[in-house]
């Protein structure tokens, strides 16, 4: 038996990203698929005095249909920005002092694709959720398949016998390439987990940093295992 998760390298995950990865074998990093503007992969929200709020990337120009491993950071003030961000709506939480130090580390990195600077991210956060899983990138096979079919091809090249998905994903699911493989796919029983927040009533499905500045390394961990 064999458990894959597939999924885009997003900056600071959420966390039924790292929920899923306690539960596989293999991350198939989709690197080579088109970069969504309005998506997650340069963006996440923490929680401010205000609510939610966007902490986005510096990114150059690219085309429309530019692959998520092609797109560029640029260097300006985006990363002292971000750092402002965390230090205002945080420095009050319980625990950062055990955390920033980390986002500080992550910020000195200089990287000239978004891709870099994110599995930086997701690494640090493995890190710290005490997460251990084989990796690979899926740009390593080339292939031209897309949706469905290119999830499916990713998987028999990696010998799975079964697929992790995200629920979201049943929006678009054609169960066909799948059963033709004879993988099974699984669909991630994933419900957020309350725990305590700074700045009022409860807000969910922030990046991962907001559960580690606010319970700190060791109950995070027992809260994402425990989910």
């Amino acid at each position: 038996m064999k458990t894959v998760v597939i999924h885009q390298p997003d900056f600071m995950p959420y966390l039924g990203f790292f929920h899923r990865l306690l539960h596989a074998d293999l991350y198939i990093v989709l690197d080579d698929v088109q970069f969504l503007r309005r998506g997650w992969h340069h963006r996440d929200k923490i929680k401010t005095p205000q609510g939610d709020k966007w902490v986005t990337l510096g990114l150059h120009k690219s085309p429309q249909d530019e692959k998520i491993n092609n797109i560029l950071l640029h260097h300006e003030d985006w990363k002292q920005e971000h750092l402002n961000l965390f230090i205002q709506n945080y420095k009050k939480a319980p625990y950062y002092a055990e955390i920033f130090p980390y986002i500080e580390l992550l910020y000195s990195n200089k990287f000239d694709r978004m891709i870099d600077f994110n599995m930086t991210s997701i690494t640090m956060l493995m890190k710290l959720f005490n997460i251990s899983i084989e990796m690979e990138y899926s740009s390593k096979y080339n292939l031209q398949t897309k949706a469905n079919e290119l999830l499916s091809d990713l998987l028999q090249k990696v010998e799975a016998t079964n697929y992790l998905s995200g629920i979201g994903a049943k929006d678009y699911f054609d169960s066909k390439p799948f059963d033709d493989a004879n993988i099974e796919v699984i669909w991630q029983d994933f419900k957020h987990p309350v725990y305590p927040q700074l700045h009022g009533e409860f807000i969910p499905y922030l990046s991962s940093i907001d559960l580690l500045f606010n319970c700190g390394i060791d109950e995070s961990r027992e809260i994402l295992r425990n989910i």
